[in-house]
């Protein structure tokens, strides 16, 4: 796509004015470093919990699966580098793909009666964007207040009219790091790599839906086996999540953080945090990241689920250009017998991304994890379940660009059904995936190899 060249050449430029790069920190270092302390209490509707009924719930979910310090040590250790509480009694449902997301998307902003507030990476001038335009406006009209945040690189192709129309209905409208110098300010050569690549879109504040899906007819479509005319549209293989629970107050507070920083205009006064109840039982942490420290965290929480995994770790991911730390982890987690398992694209809108990727299944195959490619559609989902009861959703992929420059969302989910629920769901992409196996890897031409080699010297800017 148009916006992934451009944001190569922003990062290249972004570059050539800041020295250096901030690295990605030492897991290793802070697994060390956190105390043994049991967990922090557990936020509720009703504020937190005691620290006893936060531990009798944790000692509850722990007998209801097989051993794994995820559900300790590993909290410890996200606890330690973020303030994000672990939210219970929430209500999540996955939506697989764009027809469901979509579905659940205009069924909950026609019920919508305060307030709708969307931020997502790209929103097109297509049909889908204008079935969003339509209904958008309409609620406005209905006293219903829209807030829309949208990222300028993802969106550089939608015309100025297509918002200008949402501004005339009202709907307040803010761009996120204008690549137009003459918008940008005097930061503007500091932030063209910043981009933002979360997906959130907020009803009343009341249910939320995060994760992968942009607004764009790619996922619209239904998927396919994979064909010869390269004119035939490729389906975007996608994954979302629907929240409703005290968790989606922290998305809000993310939102709101996110607008105050871009907008010159304040949001007008809506009901932002009605009183929220319990709707479910799924444990749920928002964690939401912007450059600088706090976008390390998904990187440390994904290395470290891979550190304490015992059992499983099945991971789905778009852009997997990998840190050594993961491929570590990875390795070693296969190496000590746990189940391991990835599925990465095989038809992508980046290449340069793709033979990146490819350039680790070397080493991971020989410490015995499984890859896979799914060949079916365009894979562009970000998920993973580890030891069948902690998974996570959201917009993060596994490249520099996610850990270090993008503002990024996920949720951490702690619960044994909903995790039932992930691998269930990765099972049936298998279905749709082809296995790499080492045999055959070993044999492939060296052109390839070659180029996986070198254009993983640049995997930093990819």
């Amino acid at each position: 796509m148009v916006a992934n060249t451009l944001l190569l050449f922003l990062v290249v430029l972004n570059f050539a004015f800041i020295s250096g790069c901030a690295p990605l920190p030492n897991v290793s270092g802070i697994i060390d470093e956190t105390t043994t302390a049991g967990p922090r209490p557990i936020l509720s509707s009703k504020g937190l919990l005691s620290q006893k009924k936060s531990d009798v719930i944790m000692a509850r979910l722990k007998k209801s699966v097989d051993p794994t310090d995820i559900l300790e040590r590993h909290v410890a250790v996200v606890e330690s580098v973020t303030d994000n509480p672990l939210t219970k009694g929430n209500k999540v449902a996955l939506l697989a793909d764009g027809s469901d997301t979509y579905a659940a998307m205009f069924k909950e902003m026609q019920k919508a009666k305060d307030h709708i507030n969307l931020e997502t990476y790209i929103i097109e001038d297509d049909e889908i964007g204008h079935r969003f335009v339509d209904l958008l406006l309409q609620k406005q009209g209905e006293g219903v207040q829209v807030n829309l945040l949208y990222d300028s690189v993802g969106s550089m192709n939608t015309p100025d009219s297509f918002f200008q129309r949402l501004r005339d209905g009202g709907v307040q409208v803010a761009e996120f790091n204008p690549i137009n110098p003459l918008k940008g300010g005097e930061k503007w050569a500091l932030t063209l790599t910043h981009r933002d690549h979360r997906k959130i879109l907020i009803i009343d504040g009341r249910v939320a839906i995060i994760g992968g899906i942009n607004i764009s007819k790619v996922y619209s479509s239904n998927p396919f086996k994979r064909q010869t005319n390269e004119q035939t549209p490729i389906h975007w293989r996608d994954t979302d999540l629907q929240i409703e629970g005290p968790a989606v107050a922290e998305l809000q507070k993310l939102f709101l953080d996110s607008w105050v920083k871009q907008s010159e205009s304040p949001l007008i006064a809506r009901k932002y945090f009605p009183a929220l109840k319990e709707e479910g039982n799924s444990l749920v942490r928002v964690v939401g990241s912007t450059p600088g420290e706090t976008n390390r965290i998904p990187f440390i929480v994904y290395v470290s689920a891979f550190i304490f995994a015992q059992n499983s770790i099945y991971v789905t991911n778009s852009y997997f250009v990998p840190d050594a730390q993961i491929i570590t982890a990875l390795t070693a987690a296969a190496e000590r017998g746990v189940d391991v398992k990835l599925i990465l694209p095989g038809i992508t809108d980046a290449k340069l991304a793709l033979y990146a990727q490819r350039h680790h299944y070397s080493t991971l195959l020989k410490s015995g994890v499984q890859i896979y490619e799914h060949d079916t559609s365009l894979l562009h989902a970000k998920t993973a379940v580890v030891d069948r009861v902690w998974s996570t959703v959201g917009s993060t992929n596994m490249d520099h660009l996610s850990m270090l420059h993008n503002d990024e969302v996920n949720a951490f989910i702690v619960s044994r059904e909903f995790a039932a629920e992930m691998e269930k769901m990765f099972v049936q992409d298998l279905a749709d995936s082809r296995q790499i196996l080492l045999e055959e890897w070993r044999k492939r031409p060296y052109l390839p190899r070659f180029r996986g080699w070198f254009v993983n010297l640049f995997s930093r800017w990819l």
